[in-house]
């Protein structure tokens, strides 16, 4: 097994994302695992390529999983 980050590192390499329409009001931070999906039924689930995808394909979906969400 491989040790996890250390706390400091995984703060510094989360992304955020404003989830209230006011800017700065409600954010929630990604880390490194990519952000959690709410499938249908309530389960929680990641995007298993979110390493290997592009910035632009990144920031794609975080504006459909921010919508989808809710």
């Amino acid at each position: 097994l491989l040790p996890a980050p250390a706390p400091s590192d995984a703060a510094n390499d989360a992304m955020k994302l404003d989830v209230s329409g006011q800017s700065g009001a409600a954010s929630v931070k990604y880390d490194a695992l990519g952000p959690l999906v709410v499938n249908s039924d309530g389960t929680l689930s990641r995007i298993t390529n979110w390493p290997n995808m592009t910035p632009a394909e990144r920031e794609r979906t975080f504006r459909v999983l921010a919508a989808r969400n809710q």
